[in-house]
């Protein structure tokens, strides 16, 4: 227990120490078919809208949440979901006065965000993202969901962003000032939150989830220590009245994120207390380390899962 613990310790203290890999082997990727039966996702789903003004709106399907900005410039949304949503999609843009997609920026490059692209890309719009999920969508990378995996194929060159950047970017269309922030690594190594300030309405992409615990993609660079410094980056940066749009679930609030950040370093500080003590990830998952949230927030398999590895394992490109 002692050689344990001090492993743990020097770990936890250095970035550039790993130790023995105690976790679940990743399973067999799945096919989208057999991964949206495991998670209940339907594509007969209908488009639902929020507007958050007049001119700004969200759309909930299957995926990630999509925003919607509708003006004189033209259409511009944020996220785009399944290739089998866009019809719905777009049926949901002309009835908010939108016409064709003029640009469409990637919060991150994930499937049930991004998919969409292979639509969009070849149409003519105009894509966006971060860098690194640019990079990401030119190769091959299997998600490691704990219990299922999936493996997210290379998009052709088509559904690749045309417009990347690295920290920060600032677009103006339809009257808005929108902001693009990146604050490094968090759900995934390539997150943008993009706030449009004169909606006063940021979308957090997966770094903020309102459906139940976050997911992080540790196996491609993600973990907890970075969700919580994006989700406090965001926080400094936008207003306390600032409408909060998650990747998945309800609309929430600054009040809502700062919460969340607060659930997971409390979270966070009892995984690494225990890791000091040479606890293992079976001897963490069943310490009830989410105890409290776990009502409101549902399984916590996950999120210890893939928390307990960011925090434990160095991540290997």
């Amino acid at each position: 227990m002692k050689i344990r613990s001090a492993l743990a310790g020097l770990l936890l203290a250095s970035s550039n120490v790993a130790f023995a890999h105690d976790a679940p082997p990743t399973p067999e990727p799945m096919s989208l078919d057999e991964l949206s039966g495991a998670f209940g996702w339907s594509f007969d789903t209908e488009i639902t809208t929020e507007s958050v003004t007049d001119d700004l709106h969200v759309l909930f399907g299957v995926g990630g949440n999509i925003v919607v900005s509708v003006g004189d410039d033209g259409v511009l949304i944020v996220d785009d979901q399944f290739p089998q949503m866009m019809k719905k999609i777009k049926r949901a843009i002309r009835k908010l006065g939108g016409k064709k997609v003029d640009m469409a920026i990637t919060t991150h490059w994930h499937f049930d965000h991004a998919e969409g692209n292979l639509t969009l890309g070849p149409e003519g719009t105009w894509l966006v993202a971060q860098k690194n999920s640019r990079d990401m969508m030119a190769d091959d990378h299997v998600i490691d969901l704990v219990g299922v995996s999936y493996l997210q194929k290379a998009y052709p060159e088509s559904a690749w962003p045309d417009i990347t950047y690295d920290t920060t970017m600032q677009l103006h269309m339809n009257g808005e000032q929108v902001d693009l922030m990146h604050f490094g690594a968090a759900h995934t190594t390539g997150d943008t939150a993009v706030w449009f300030r004169t909606s006063n309405a940021v979308h957090m992409g997966d770094v903020f989830n309102n459906s139940g615990y976050p997911f992080i993609d540790f196996g491609n660079g993600g973990s907890i220590d970075g969700v919580i410094a994006f989700c406090e980056g965001v926080l400094d940066a936008i207003e306390e009245d600032t409408v909060v749009i998650p990747g998945h679930g309800p609309l929430a609030t600054y009040t809502d994120m700062a919460a969340y950040v607060d659930m997971l370093k409390t979270i966070r500080a009892r995984i690494v207390k225990l890791v000091q003590a040479g606890a293992s990830l079976a001897e963490i998952q069943a310490a009830g380390v989410t105890r409290e949230y776990d009502e409101k927030q549902g399984d916590p398999a996950m999120l210890v899962n893939r928390a307990y590895m960011s925090l434990t394992h160095k991540h290997v490109h």
